[in-house]
């Protein structure tokens, strides 16, 4: 079974459900196998984490020690909660392929994301 999502790292995506609907921001990782992505500054929970102290810390002085306290962190959305922002047209989109050939060397064949907008229709991948 392949694991592959039309949602990669690096994109600008809109949140459709959740606390942060209608928000927007950037894939920082896609969990494929999952079918989740973590999304920058998004779905934030708060962690609350004990001062422990650092591993590999330099020998000179005492022992470095990480802070604890409440951290907030991007937790994994539901890769169905998003809509891809069309880089062209900057509105949600439905993703769609188009196998495009090289024009460089022939029979090299190259699947590229497109928006599915009536009105765009161009490639998302530059």
């Amino acid at each position: 079974m392949t694991h592959a999502m039309k949602i990669r790292k690096g994109d600008l995506v809109h949140i459709l459900a959740g606390k942060d609907s209608g928000k927007e921001g950037r894939v920082l990782e896609a969990m494929p196998r999952e079918k989740k992505i973590i999304v920058e500054n998004l779905n934030l929970v708060k962690r609350h984490t004990r001062p422990r102290p650092l591993k590999d810390s330099s020998r000179m002085g005492g022992p470095q020690i990480a802070p604890g306290g409440i951290i907030d962190k991007p937790s994994p959305l539901p890769v169905g909660n998003v809509m891809l922002v069309c880089p062209v047209c900057n509105r949600p989109t439905r993703v769609g392929t188009v196998v495009k050939e090289s024009k460089e060397s022939k029979g090299d064949v190259k699947k590229v994301r497109i928006c599915r907008r009536v009105d765009c229709g161009q490639e998302i991948d530059k």
